[in-house]
């Protein structure tokens, strides 16, 4: 019996074409450009609560309501001077129409000399003060206005509306909880929630400032989320942050994606591939790659040496371009095979193998 042939062992992997035009790699985050912590200018217990994680909330949509009793009963008041004021202003034109009919009066019997002086006088006073007493009754309703519109401000305030359209990231208090602006205060939550505008998602990735002049805005990107490890997003390079960190000598480039999906989500790790051009989109799946050595030429033909247990199968591939180090292997094998790197030209089908290194 034959001796088992030595081999080195070689496994099929995938790789992405982007790879040929990547410039540079690095790593970061998902944020959301628009976020926000949404609290309360007023100071009050919450009374109720209408959203949770992952609700979605329109610009203006009430999020959450504190107890407002009293400040609603303000306003009441506020209202209710209002109209008081406005009654005072009806009683004084009531006035001002009697004493000017009693001043035309007067005049006309002044002129006719069936009055005194004295008594046209007393009617010009009773007249020139109701005039005047009109735009006292006008500056009262303009105060009682004023007020209204203060203590509506006190109403609003108790009713904590979403800043703009998002969903909702985290729930900071519950129904029962005092909400107030200096959260330092015992007992006391400032945020109700946090909510992000998902439509304003990108990627904050550290670049080395010796890699700066590889990169520049709106340059394409590709990125891959560790939570999607199949899928890559195109991206662009939307700005860098003009300031370099001192410590990590790095500066901060965003990256903004082409399309957004609804699966990426705020905080997701991400490593972010800069291109040399754009990639077309029949070249953003994964592709079957092999390290050329592995490849042989048999009777004219490709051919690789699978591994099977403790004997090869001859194989016959059809080999692509090259990605990189390696070749696009468009059939014959599959990722995750085992292969024989360097096969001899004694090495045949259905020959006995021993792996190296076992």
């Amino acid at each position: 019996m034959n001796a088992p042939v030595q081999v080195e062992p070689v496994t099929v992997s995938t790789a992405y074409p982007s790879q040929s035009f990547t410039l540079l790699n690095s790593t970061g985050y998902v944020v959301a450009q628009r976020k926000a912590a949404v609290a309360s200018k007023a100071t009050g217990r919450l009374e109720w609560l209408g959203v949770r994680e992952g609700s979605r909330v329109k610009q203006g949509e009430v999020l959450a309501r504190l107890e407002s009793r009293d400040v609603v009963a303000a306003r009441d008041q506020a209202a209710a001077n209002i109209k008081v004021a406005r009654a005072n202003l009806e009683q004084g034109e009531a006035e001002l129409n009697e004493a000017e009919r009693i001043f035309n009066r007067s005049r006309d019997l002044l002129a006719k000399h069936f009055v005194s002086e004295a008594a046209h006088d007393s009617a010009v006073s009773r007249f020139e003060k109701a005039k005047s007493a009109i735009s006292g009754y006008k500056a009262a309703i303009a105060v009682a206005q004023a007020n209204y519109r203060a203590a509506d401000v006190g109403v609003e305030q108790t009713l904590i509306r979403a800043p703009f359209e998002g969903v909702v990231l985290t729930k900071n208090a519950n129904v029962g909880d005092v909400i107030t602006p200096f959260s330092s205060a015992l007992g006391s939550q400032a945020a109700v929630v946090t909510m992000a505008d998902m439509s304003t998602l990108e990627v904050e990735a550290d670049v080395s400032e010796s890699n700066l002049e590889k990169i520049q805005p709106d340059q394409p990107c590709e990125i891959q989320l560790d939570a999607l490890p199949g899928v890559r997003f195109r991206g662009r390079l939307l700005r860098m942050v003009p300031t370099v960190d001192r410590a990590k000598a790095t500066v901060m480039a965003k990256i903004r994606f082409t399309e957004l999906d609804s699966r990426v989500l705020p905080e997701m790790s991400a490593k972010v591939s800069f291109l040399s051009q754009e990639m077309p989109d029949g070249e953003r799946t994964a592709r079957t790659v092999l390290q050329p050595a592995a490849i042989v030429q048999r009777d004219g033909k490709s051919v690789v040496f699978v591994i099977k247990d403790d004997k090869v199968i001859q194989a016959p591939v059809e080999t692509g371009a090259k990605l990189g180090e390696m070749v696009e292997i468009r059939s014959g094998v599959a990722a995750g095979d085992r292969v024989v790197m360097r096969p001899s030209d004694k090495l045949h089908d259905g020959a006995r193998i021993a792996v190296s290194g076992k």
